[in-house]
């Protein structure tokens, strides 16, 4: 009973992965996401319905791909605060934490990535918004559980209001970037992304450093 357990987990798990990796590769060649769930069977070598078995719509495979684009920066983010000695649990120690981590956190190429697949900001496309909103929130509700759990005596409000005050302004001058700079990670638009986070963090941080 095991054995079969581990291979139908094996299964799903190549499936998924496949399924993916389909989706990759069909943003790479159409520049976009502008395919459909049949191409994405086809190029993933599976039948129609085994994509509806790990993805409620095409949408959602859209996101997981987001989400991974994200979530190597988000995985470094978070290794980098990891790294960093725990602050006295005030919001100026938390805020210092993760303005350390996003400044290490190689977050441009994400970003760029992530155009790559959601497609051109600055147009009038809904579904691009959400799966951008989508995309953030989700790995948001990661790093507001790591600073949670580093900081388990700060107030979760607290907490919550600083990690989604950097999140947010981080989705704001992304589309900024993107629009103006990127995505093409030039030395000019590295540095133009480097000043818009360093604008990002002094506004926050206002709120969030004490004052003198």
């Amino acid at each position: 009973m095991t054995t079969t357990t581990d291979r139908r987990t094996a299964l799903k798990a190549k499936h998924r992965a496949a399924i993916l990796q389909a989706a990759r590769d069909l943003i790479d060649d159409r520049g976009g996401r502008g395919f459909s769930v049949d191409d994405l069977a086809a190029r993933a070598d599976i039948a129609r319905r085994t994509v509806f078995n790990h993805f409620a719509s095409l949408d959602e495979v859209l996101l997981a791909v987001c989400e991974e684009e994200l979530s190597v920066i988000i995985d470094r983010f978070l290794a980098d605060m990891a790294r960093t000695p725990v602050g006295d649990g005030s919001r100026a120690s938390m805020f210092e934490e993760l303005e350390s981590a996003a400044r290490g956190a190689d977050l441009a190429p994400a970003i760029s990535g992530m155009y790559r697949i959601i497609g051109e900001p600055g147009k009038e496309d809904p579904k691009a918004a959400v799966l951008t909103q989508t995309a953030f929130s989700r790995v948001t509700d990661r790093l507001r559980d790591e600073v949670a759990r580093r900081h388990p005596g700060a107030d979760p409000l607290d907490t919550a209001l600083l990690v989604d005050s950097l999140m947010s302004g981080i989705v704001v001058i992304a589309d900024h970037w993107l629009t103006h700079d990127g995505p093409d990670l030039t030395p000019d638009a590295l540095r133009a992304w480097d000043d818009l986070l360093g604008r990002l963090v002094h506004s926050v941080r206002s709120g969030y450093m004490p004052s003198h």
